[in-house]
């Protein structure tokens, strides 16, 4: 199985966009996106007839495509910010273990 790492991606979308695209302009379509999103969703969960090709799987790659291009043109770490993110909310509502927490046991668990 291929693995692909935020870094990585938002390497590969920093060279894609890097002239041409602002986070105005991606931001427009990664709210399209959303809505095709919902689309999908409301055929999968009943409330509209199915019509055209679009699978949730597809949207969703394609949310999280728009969503890393911003992130990569604004020279957001994604990987660092996530984590930060995380251990606020996890202090905030009190869950435990957070995302740190969890990939330092699971990186301790591989190497045994």
């Amino acid at each position: 199985m291929k693995q692909l790492t935020f870094h990585e991606l938002q390497g590969y979308l920093a060279l894609k966009y890097k002239e041409g695209r602002t986070s105005s302009a991606l931001f427009m379509k990664l709210v399209e996106e959303i809505g095709e999103v919902a689309e999908v969703l409301n055929q999968l969960e009943g409330r509209k007839e199915h019509s055209g090709d679009a699978s949730l799987e597809q949207e969703l790659v394609d949310v999280i495509h728009y969503a890393v291009a911003i992130a990569s043109i604004n020279h957001i770490d994604l990987t660092e910010a996530i984590i930060k993110k995380d251990k606020q909310a996890a202090m905030k509502y009190n869950q435990s273990p957070n995302l740190e927490a969890f990939l330092e046991a699971r990186n301790k668990e591989r190497q045994h």
